[in-house]
């Protein structure tokens, strides 16, 4: 099973990479570009079976490692065998 992991900045934190790439872009002639916000992505391979499980696992790996709850989302996809489960939409966490 593969999860994939979208890391974000939450809503009114500042997203100093994005506004760095936003200015770059209109330097670089992009003037329609109105904003930019940047993301983590991580893909990870598990040998768990059970996507509740697989779930729980990955919710404790942004919890303790991939993520700061105080300033960032996730977002979790699982895909196994071709079919994706759990899309939707970002997972907030407290």
């Amino acid at each position: 099973m593969r999860a994939r992991i979208e890391i974000h900045l939450k809503k009114g934190v500042a997203d100093p990479e994005g506004e760095n790439v936003l200015k770059a872009l209109k330097l670089l002639g992009f003037s329609s570009v109105s904003s930019v916000r940047s993301i983590k992505v991580f893909e990870i391979d598990l040998q768990e079976r059970l996507p509740a499980k697989a779930r729980a696992s990955v919710e404790e790996m942004c919890r303790k490692l991939l993520a700061n709850p105080v300033i960032h989302d996730s977002r979790i996809e699982l895909e196994s065998g071709g079919a994706e489960t759990g899309k939707g939409q970002p997972r907030r966490r407290k």
